[in-house]
C-alpha cells in the first residue's frame, strides 16, 4: 500500500506543481499582521465578485476532473477514480499547500450531500447525465429542504408534487437554500401524499432551477452577504425519471443527504474561520492584545481547546466508518454541533478580546474582522439541522433514551395542526 501511496503522491504533486503555485511558509509560528485580514464564514463578496469566483471554482474543478483528482473516491463508470478515501484525504492534505481557487460553492453541498445521494437513488441514466458533470465543475446543485411553515421539522413540508401524466408538478415554496443563485439543479424533497404520517408520503425530485416556474429570491444576512436565498416552485414541470427513490418513499431519501450533510458540516476544518478558532491563532491573539498571561483568558481558550481536540477525534472516528464502507452514522449529528459551539465559542472569546474594536473599524488587523464571524455564528446553530435536532439525535442513536413525546407519526399529515393553519 505504501509503494501504491508513494506512487500517487508523486502524480498529485506533478500535476499541482504544473498547475497552481505553492504557498510560500516561514516556520510554524504565526505571523500576525499578515495576510488577508477577513475571518468570515458566509461570503460577503459583491455579486460580480462572486460570480468571478464561482468561475473560478469551476474552472478548477475541471482541470482537476481531467487529472483524476475531480472525484477520486467515486465510481469509474460515472467518471471517478474509483480509489479510497485514504487517497481523497492525502489530495486534500497536498492540496492545502497550494494556492488554488475555494471549491466550496461545488463540493459542500453538491459534491458533498447531492452527489452521494444521485449515486444512491437516482436511476442509471440520471447518474450518467448528472455525476460526471457536477464533478467536473459544470454542473452547480444545490438543496431544497427547509420551508417557511416547517421550521427545524423537515417532515412538516408541504410544498407539493401532482403526478401528471409520465410527470410531476411541484407547488410551494423553499428558504434558506444556499447558492440557489449559481445552481443549476436542486434536489426538492415533495408531498405527494397527504394522506400519509407526515414522514410518509414524501418524495424527492431533481428539479431544473433554470425550469420555469423557479424563481430564485436571495435573502440579505445581517454580516452583509446574501449566500442563502428563498425559492418560488409554482407549477414546475418534471420528469419522472428525475425522481430519487421511489413514490412516498423520499424521507429514506432524505436521511441519506441529511447524514452527508452533517458529515459535511461537521467535518470542515478549512476556511477563514475554522483556522482562526484555533490554538495558534488564538494564542496570537492574546499576544497581540496583551492578554497572553491573564489567567481567566488562558483557561477560557484551554476550554475551548479540549473541545476542538474532542471535536477532531470524533471526525477521526468518522472519517474512520467511512474507510470501512460505512455511510455516516449519529456520529456526524454530533461532530456538526460540536462544530457549530466552537466556531460560537470562538468567536465570542475573540470579541471579548478585542472588545469595543469589534464593532468601529479602526484599521487594526485582527480586531474589526472578527465581526463577520460573530454575526454568522446564529446560522451556524441553525443550518444543516438545529441545535435542538441534533441534540435529539444524540439522545436517542447515541445514549439510547427514549423518542421526544408528543411527535404524532402516525396521523395522516393534511390533519396535522401546523403553523398558519392545517395543511
Amino acid at each position: 500500500m505504501s509503494g501504491e501511496m508513494d506512487v500517487f503522491v508523486a502524480e498529485v504533486r506533478r500535476f499541482l506543481d504544473a498547475n497552481v503555485t505553492r504557498q510560500a511558509t516561514s516556520g510554524t509560528e504565526l505571523e500576525w499582521g499578515t495576510g488577508p485580514d477577513q475571518i468570515a464564514y458566509f461570503s460577503t463578496d459583491p455579486p460580480d465578485v462572486d460570480a468571478a469566483k464561482v468561475a473560478e471554482a469551476r474552472s478548477w474543478q475541471r482541470r482537476r476532473h481531467e487529472a483524476g483528482f475531480g472525484w477520486i473516491t467515486g465510481p469509474p463508470e460515472y467518471g471517478g477514480r474509483g480509489l479510497s478515501t485514504v487517497h481523497d484525504l492525502v489530495y486534500d492534505g497536498i492540496e492545502a499547500e497550494y494556492e488554488v481557487p475555494d471549491t466550496g460553492v461545488l463540493s459542500v453541498i453538491g459534491l458533498g450531500m447531492i452527489g452521494p445521494t444521485i449515486l444512491a437513488h437516482a436511476q442509471g441514466h440520471i447518474k450518467d447525465r448528472y455525476l460526471p458533470a457536477m464533478y467536473s465543475g459544470e454542473v452547480i446543485a444545490c438543496q431544497l429542504f427547509s420551508e417557511p411553515g416547517a421550521g427545524s421539522d423537515l417532515a412538516s413540508l408541504a410544498t407539493r408534487a401532482v403526478r401528471d401524466g409520465d410527470g410531476w408538478v411541484i407547488t410551494g415554496q423553499k428558504v434558506w437554500t444556499s447558492i440557489a443563485q449559481h445552481a443549476h439543479i436542486g434536489m426538492a424533497l415533495c408531498r405527494t401524499d397527504p394522506d400519509q404520517p407526515k414522514h410518509k408520503g414524501i418524495t424527492a425530485f431533481l428539479i431544473d432551477m433554470s425550469a420555469p416556474g423557479v424563481e430564485v429570491r436571495p435573502l440579505r444576512q445581517m454580516s452583509g452577504g446574501a449566500d442563502f436565498n428563498e425559492v418560488f416552485l409554482t407549477d414546475v414541470r418534471v420528469p419522472d425519471d428525475h425522481r430519487l427513490g421511489e413514490v412516498d418513499d423520499g424521507w429514506r431519501v432524505a436521511l441519506t443527504t441529511l447524514m452527508n450533510e452533517r458529515a459535511t458540516v461537521g467535518g470542515e476544518g478549512a476556511g477563514p474561520a475554522a483556522r482562526a478558532v484555533s490554538l495558534p491563532f488564538l494564542t496570537a491573539l492574546l499576544k497581540a492584545n496583551g492578554r497572553l498571561e491573564d489567567a481567566a483568558s488562558r483557561r477560557r481558550l484551554a476550554e475551548l481547546v479540549a473541545d476542538l481536540t474532542a471535536t477532531e477525534y470524533l471526525n477521526h472516528q468518522a472519517l474512520r466508518r467511512m474507510q470501512a464502507g460505512r455511510q455516516p452514522g449519529p456520529e456526524a449529528s454530533v461532530s456538526k454541533l460540536m462544530y457549530a459551539q466552537n466556531l460560537t465559542r470562538g468567536a465570542h472569546f475573540a470579541a471579548e478580546i478585542v472588545g469595543p474594536r469589534l464593532i468601529a473599524d479602526t484599521g487594526e488587523w485582527g480586531a474589526y474582522s472578527w465581526n463577520e464571524l460573530l454575526l454568522s455564528t446564529p446560522a451556524l446553530r441553525i443550518l444543516g439541522g438545529t441545535e435542538e435536532i441534533m441534540k435529539n439525535i444524540l439522545a436517542e442513536r447515541v445514549l439510547g433514551l427514549p423518542k421526544e413525546p408528543g411527535i404524532d407519526t402516525r396521523s395522516p399529515f393534511r390533519e396535522l395542526k401546523r403553523s398558519g393553519g392545517t395543511a
